[in-house]
């Protein structure tokens, strides 16, 4: 993975000093076992906190919310985990495959970027490194939020029209 001056130019010794956390996430039980590549691609994140300068024995992998919706967090141990070690200063970049998919909610999500600007943690993903204490990068950050919530909206909203046009139709199976 190439990495460009200015994501390097982010990443300072007191980042380096903590772990990288590496947040592994998906969905649904159904989802680990149909998409595999998901979940081979989100544990080779390590190496992009390598490529970040991390060492391979200061990458933590946080992979307890395999197979648990992000709904809520009382549900994501692994969330409040990653969340916990924030808290407590021992972290310095947080890696994830798309940084929206920490956190669906979007009060979650804004939390935990305002968490990591005041513990001067870095976030990372396939797309770039951010600094939730760089205006631009908190910008683009609330904007992946936010579009993360809408996606969310409109999968439940296509959901709901189909079991309606199911039903419309008399073909819905209620368990």
């Amino acid at each position: 993975m190439l990495l460009c001056e200015r994501e390097i130019g982010k990443v300072q010794g007191r980042h380096r000093d903590r772990l990288a956390v590496v947040y592994v996430r998906q969905s649904s039980r159904q989802q680990v076992l149909d998409h595999g590549e998901s979940t081979r691609l989100q544990y080779g994140l390590v190496e992009r906190a390598v490529a970040l300068g991390w060492s391979s024995s200061r990458v933590l992998v946080i992979d307890e919310d395999l197979g648990r919706s992000a709904a809520g967090v009382v549900e994501r141990p692994g969330f409040a985990r990653l969340v916990t070690e924030i808290s407590m200063g021992h972290v310095g970049l947080v890696v994830g495959l798309e940084m929206s998919r920490l956190a669906r909610a979007g009060r979650d999500w804004h939390q935990l970027v305002e968490l990591c600007s005041l513990a001067g943690v870095l976030l990372a993903d396939t797309d770039g490194v951010y600094d939730p204490d760089e205006y631009n990068d908190r910008l683009l950050l609330g904007l992946k939020g936010t579009m993360s919530e809408v996606e969310l909206h409109l999968l439940r909203q296509r959901m709901t029209a189909g079991r309606l046009a199911r039903a419309g139709r008399g073909e819905l199976a209620v368990p």
